[in-house]
């Protein structure tokens, strides 16, 4: 697992997957806060950012980043070793992730 990096998501959350697909494919393990799971994580991420959209990536103790495709950007520019990341999934493929993810599979 990478030590200074959390990943704040919530289930059923098309981006949230884009993410985690592209770590899938680094072969790294992010850290994963459930903000709807932990009172605690959701207060962290609204002290931060003000607000409760996730995926955000906590790189070390003072830096949020939001947006799912920067997110995957920077874990290429990091992890990737010159590899270009995916391009991201067309919205029908996202809604489809989310419907999974509320179902629980």
């Amino acid at each position: 697992m990478t030590q200074d990096l959390a990943l704040y998501v919530m289930r059923g959350c098309g981006y949230c997957e884009d993410v985690r697909a592209a770590a899938r494919a680094l072969g790294i393990t992010l850290e994963e806060r459930d903000v709807r799971a932990s009172p605690e994580h959701m207060a962290a991420l609204l002290a931060a950012r003000g607000r409760r959209t996730v995926p955000v990536l906590r790189i070390g103790e003072d830096h949020w980043m939001p947006e799912s495709q920067d997110i995957i950007a920077y874990l290429y520019a990091r992890f990737g070793e010159g590899a270009a990341p995916p391009a991201p999934r067309p919205w029908w493929e996202r809604a489809a992730s989310i419907v999974r993810g509320a179902r629980g599979e």
